[in-house]
């Protein structure tokens, strides 16, 4: 094979030796099928076919087997790391093509007994169809007004069902209070009690008035995800009313509709995470949120959620650690992608999370965390705000608790889960 290459690192497990597991894949993937046929040549292969390029053999991952697997009597289950190069001529700089080519029917093989698509190294050619986050980390704070700083924000809760004239007064709150960020929840879209133009009505509304008050504007992410033709409608609208960000869930438009949403957003795109886990949760099968992170950098995310420490889902901390790091490597040198913390946040974990990761370079959305402070939104806001300063500054967060009642309050009532 001749020309640029995509190289995918995989886990794979199998009953037949590593090697031969690989080449099935590396068969299946490119030129090949489950029997020779006659005009798969020897020159074909060679200028087509995907390569091999190591296999590393791992300790036992104690995973269970996929449904399916063939297993040879007396046979013993190998577990390795997997290199396979990819001729970029067989695809071409195409998202939708490569994962085909990727991460397609290999997980449908019954020669497998777990695969997981961990990493992917791209070539020159992806960085040329796709120019990737327009704003990032820099533009995203020059919008913000934030140089500097953890960016804190808040996802507008309960998450359905509220009317906009109460939706209008958490905003007031929220921004009155002086915070950087607020978004909707992934799950309003359009409904029929709360309709995305009337939502942008009053948000814009209640910012501006702030905004003339206090000289701030905290960005608002609308979630404009729908059908494609309604994402643009959704995306102009915001942009028409004088809106900072729009929120797509990537999953659900998929890499390529966000890629063309890339193409024709003129704000910010907080890309959400829903569904990820299809994906990401069995760690013997589908495809690591490193691998998964990339394509959606790729494909134009200036923010994604990354989840975040003491988490309510079921991701490790060294795992969202991991997803963090990820998230902040530049790709191809250009912008670089806010990490998005979520799911559990609260004041109390600001200590551990900047010891934990080094930056500031975040946003931290506390849904609960903010409206569940027994002081109002407003106070829930305080307190994250208190906390991080004094992770940043090196302080004692009990102490800064005696001076800050916002804070001393927040520990009172989500202490148990501080780290």
């Amino acid at each position: 094979m001749s020309g640029s290459e995509v190289v995918a690192t995989y886990l794979v497990e199998s009953y037949l030796p590593l090697a031969d597991a690989a080449e099935v894949i590396a068969g299946e993937q490119s030129t090949g099928t489950f029997v020779a046929v006659a005009r798969e040549t020897a020159e074909l292969r060679s200028q087509f076919a995907a390569r091999v390029l190591s296999v590393e053999e791992l300790p036992p991952t104690g995973h269970g087997d996929l449904p399916g697997v063939i297993r040879p009597p007396g046979a013993r289950r190998s577990s390795g790391r997997v290199r396979i190069a990819f001729g970029v001529q067989n695809f071409g700089p195409s998202l939708p093509n490569l994962l085909a080519a990727v991460a397609g029917n290999l997980f449908e093989l019954r020669q497998l007994a777990g695969i997981r698509l961990l990493d992917l190294e791209l070539p020159s050619e992806f960085a040329a169809r796709y120019p990737g986050p327009r704003f990032g980390v820099s533009g995203t704070r020059d919008l913000m007004g934030r140089p500097d700083g953890v960016l804190l924000g808040t996802i507008v809760k309960p998450s359905i069902g509220l009317p906009v004239e109460e939706l209008r007064l958490v905003v007031r709150e929220l921004a009155e209070a002086g915070i950087d960020f607020i978004k909707d929840d992934e799950l309003v879209g359009n409904p029929p009690h709360s309709r995305l133009a009337d939502r942008v009505a009053v948000v814009i509304e209640e910012l501006d008035k702030v905004a003339a008050r206090t000289g701030r504007r905290p960005m608002y992410a609308f979630n404009i995800t729908d059908d494609l033709d309604r994402m643009a409608a959704n995306h102009d609208l915001v942009r028409a009313a004088g809106g900072s960000c729009v929120m797509a869930c990537v999953n659900l438009v998929g890499l390529a509709g966000l890629a063309w949403l890339r193409e024709r957003c003129d704000l910010p795109i907080h890309g959400h995470r829903a569904m990820t886990g299809v994906f990401t949760r069995a760690h013997g099968l589908g495809i690591d949120f490193v691998a998964w992170s990339k394509l959606a950098r790729l494909a134009g995310a200036d923010h994604l959620h990354t989840n975040g420490l003491s988490n309510k889902f079921y991701e490790t901390d060294d795992e969202v650690l991991r997803s963090i790091t990820a998230v902040r490597q530049p790709l191809f040198g250009g912008y670089q992608t806010l990490p998005v913390l979520s799911s559990g946040q609260w004041a109390g974990l600001a200590p551990q999370t900047y010891r934990r990761t080094g930056t500031t370079d975040l946003l931290v959305l506390a849904g609960g965390g903010i409206h569940g402070h027994p002081d109002g939104s407003g106070a829930g806001v305080t307190a994250m705000r208190t906390a991080w300063r004094c992770a940043v500054e090196g302080g004692d967060l009990d102490a800064w608790a005696q001076a800050e009642p916002a804070l001393r309050r927040a520990i009172e009532t989500f202490g148990a889960g501080r780290g």
